[in-house]
């Protein structure tokens, strides 16, 4: 994308101190807030914006559509994510299309080739795989594009991630200043870009506490609960940990399910931390310690960021990082004094 030194509405957002959204809904009138129009009136003569008329004459030949491509539809984390961003987008006219990938790369690409077709404006991708055909097909899509997740630093192409690298690590040490000393790991499939940054993380997280890395105690599988209970089953049928951290919700639900069914306690002989912090981890029996990385906020960065692409901002590619944070519940115990 060529750089641009017009104003944009997303600088209009950030002087009013709003979503880009609230700054459209005031212009366009769309709101009987008159304080809000106020600031936004305002933050447009400040900055000096002014509305593209390429991107006006092109909305009434736009569909109204944005499609939301992810790997599972029935994951919470993914679900946290289309909570704050279909609002955002119906505030500005937009009906949110969602597509379940199944991790698929074929289809993965066929959705981005499909853009061509226009049946929605503007896409919001999310690849757990990142191959040279992903990065591509994303150099000049037919429509915008944001992805959460991952990309190398060369694509040029908006971008909402996190760093489940440093979260995995903040699990691992949870658990060892909690009095675990074998730590074992159950991760999702190894080739996917989350599978490979969340074990570099566990080995982190065991480098900074002094453990040595054990492979007996790690297991791959899927990012599904079922896969967490078998991939746990195997686990212990060979050892003995005294914490799991799983690489996602899902599969430390069905890890506590072996656990249990093995006549195991949580926590008092086995400890148990997941990542995502869904609504499941609140939910779960005891509630899960987890690793937050922030679904959310990614979800609403991604929303703002295609939002001022619709609105015909142009511009370098942007690039944003939500932090992972710990949230401790029952799965773990206090840490050791």
């Amino acid at each position: 994308m060529a750089a641009s030194s017009r104003p944009t509405i997303h600088e209009v957002a950030k002087a009013a101190g709003v979503s880009i959204s609230s700054v459209s809904r005031a212009l366009n009138g769309n709101t009987s807030n008159p304080e809000m129009v106020a600031r936004v009136k305002a933050a447009v003569k400040q900055v000096g914006y002014v509305p593209s008329a390429v991107a006006q004459s092109l909305k009434t030949q736009q569909t109204g559509q944005v499609a939301f491509a992810m790997e599972d539809i029935g994951n919470a984390a993914y679900l946290a994510m289309v909570r704050e961003i279909q609002p955002l987008l119906r505030e500005d006219g937009y009906r949110l299309l969602l597509h379940a990938t199944g991790a698929d790369v074929q289809d993965e690409i066929e959705v981005l080739e499909s853009l061509a077709q226009k049946y929605v404006d503007g896409l919001i991708l999310c690849p757990i795989r990142v191959t040279d055909r992903h990065l591509a097909a994303l150099r000049s899509p037919a429509v915008p594009v944001v992805v959460i997740g991952q990309l190398p630093e060369e694509a040029d192409v908006d971008n909402v991630r996190t760093d489940s690298r440093q979260g995995a690590r903040l699990a691992v040490e949870h658990l060892y200043a909690a009095g675990a000393r074998r730590i074992a790991f159950i991760n999702g499939p190894a080739d996917t870009v989350p599978g490979r940054l969340r074990h570099a993380g566990y080995q982190d997280g065991l480098h900074a506490c002094g453990l040595e890395v054990d492979d007996s105690l790690v297991e791959f599988g899927g990012f599904q609960v079922s896969a967490g209970r078998e991939a746990a089953q195997r686990l212990l049928a060979r050892t003995q940990p005294d914490a799991v951290f799983a690489a996602n919700d899902l599969i430390a639900l069905g890890a506590m399910h072996a656990i249990r069914s093995a006549g195991r306690s949580i926590p008092e002989e086995i400890q148990v931390v997941g990542m995502d912090d869904t609504t499941l981890a609140e939910t779960s029996f005891p509630p899960l310690t987890s690793v937050s990385l922030g679904s959310r906020d990614r979800g609403r960065l991604a929303a703002d960021m295609l939002l001022a692409r619709l609105h015909g901002e142009t511009g370098p590619a942007r690039r944003a990082t939500v932090a992972p944070s710990l949230t401790v519940r029952e799965s773990t115990r206090e840490a050791a004094a």
